[in-house]
Order: C-alpha cells, then structure tokens, then sequence
C-alpha cells in the first residue's frame, strides 16, 4: 500500500481554495477536475488514492450545483430520473471495467473528438442561445446516453460533463444554462457511482476529500449563480474555453509527457 502524506493545516487550505474556484467553473462550464485533481496529487496523494477523494469532493459540487439549478426553475429532477439511474449503473460499470482494460486510447481519442465539438460551436455562434427542436424523445435519449456517458465518466472521465451539455443541446434541443442545469444532475449520479465504487475498494481519504468538498460546495452555489442569472451568452464561452482546456490537457498528456 502506497504511503499516504501528512497534509499542514497550510496544505487543507490550499485544497479548500482549490475546491472553491473548481467549484465555480464546474457549475458553469464543467472541466473543475482541471484544478481539484492536479491540487490533490501535488498534496501528495498517490494517484489511486486522488482519483477516489476527487470523486467524493466533486460529488459536493455537483450536489449543491444540481441543487441551485433546480431551485433556480432550469430544470426538474423528475424529468430525468431515468437519466439519472442510466448514468449511476454506467458509472459503476465503468469504474468496474477500467480496474481490467487500459483506457490510454480514449486517452488519444478524446480530446481530438472534444476539439471538433468546440470548433462546431464556435462556427455555430447561435446554437445553446435559446432552446431548439428536439431531436429524440427523452426516454431513449437517457437510455443510450445515460448508460454510454456514465460509462464513459466512470471508466475515463475527462470531458464528460462537456460531453453531456453537447448532448443536451444537440440532441434535446437545450440552451446552455438549461443543459448546465441537466449535466450537473448527470455529473453528480456519476460521481456517486464513483464514490461507491472507490469507497468499496478503499481508495478514499476522507479530510483531503473533504476539504476540497466543502470549497466545491460553495464554489458550485456561486458558479450556478452566475449562470442563471447572466444567461446563455454567459456560459457559452466559459464552456468553450474549459472544453478546449480539457482537449488541450489530454492531447499534452497523450502526446507529449
């Protein structure tokens, strides 16, 4: 079993800080594992231990994220219940399968199809400004999508949440603070699954989590805030720029360290 650090008081606070600004652009734009993930390896967690803390502090966000968008009227949580169980049991079946195949060619993959999507947007300035026709009724959208980007979350990760708001305004016709409001619910029933899956296997530690979690939290409150109340026009570039951030990171990743 890898050595696990001793975190200063100086190193908990840091963590919360890290937790408060990922939490914010999460609620807006998703990509907070960005900053919360590289903030607990550099606490010195080892990798399996940091991947498990990340999934419970980002639950934290996701939580109080879902929460504000629904309080706030951007959607239901009962129009998307089937969603929400489709992508918990494709989550858990991810973070299952990844302990028994390698995921480095989604590593290579990704970000390339990540980055066609961002360049689609910025050729397409109107699309997520305002809601459009949908494409395919929500009982088989939450089926394939659900059990595929749960999977996808569960077994890899990065981008997902990018990956759902695309979803959401492509396929259901969204904008994008109504598809921010959805992805978050998506985000966080993920999350749990991941936290299940690596509180079962032992790979938590609880006060690293925890710090992060409670600056998710309140990060994620504001964030959604700012949302819902600066708009479509707001999030659109702020998701833009942290979906291009999420491809960049993973080709730099893939390709070049």
């Amino acid at each position: 079993m890898p050595s696990i650090p001793e975190i200063t008081l100086l190193g908990y606070v840091l963590l919360f800080g890290a937790g408060l600004v990922a939490g914010t652009v999460d609620a807006i734009a998703g990509g907070g594992g960005l900053i919360t993930l590289p903030a607990l390896l550099s606490a010195g967690l080892p990798v399996p231990f940091a991947l498990g803390s990340n999934k419970l502090a980002s639950a934290f966000g996701t939580a109080s994220a879902t929460w504000s968008y629904a309080r706030r009227g951007a959607f239901k949580l009962s129009e998307c219940k089937l969603g929400i169980a489709c992508t918990f049991a494709g989550a858990a079946l991810g973070a299952m399968t990844v302990r028994m195949i390698d995921p480095s060619l989604l590593a290579r993959v990704i970000p390339w199809l990540l980055g066609a999507m961002v360049i689609y947007f910025t050729l397409k300035p109107q699309l997520g400004e305002g809601d459009r026709q949908q494409r395919l009724s929500e009982t088989p959208f939450y089926l394939i999508f659900g059990l595929a980007l749960g999977f996808y979350d569960g077994f890899f990760g990065p981008g997902a949440g990018s990956f759902w708001t695309i979803a959401f305004i492509m396929v259901l016709g969204h904008n994008f603070v109504k598809a921010a409001g959805h992805t978050k619910a998506m985000n966080l029933s993920s999350n749990l699954a991941g936290v299940l899956v690596f509180g079962l296997g032992g790979k938590i530690l609880l006060l690293p989590a925890l710090a992060v979690g409670a600056g998710n939290l309140l990060g994620a409150r504001f964030g959604a805030h700012l949302a819902m109340t600066r708009g479509a026009k707001f999030v659109r570039p702020v998701f833009l720029v942290m979906a291009a951030l999420v491809a960049l990171k993973l080709i730099y990743t893939s390709y070049v360290s």
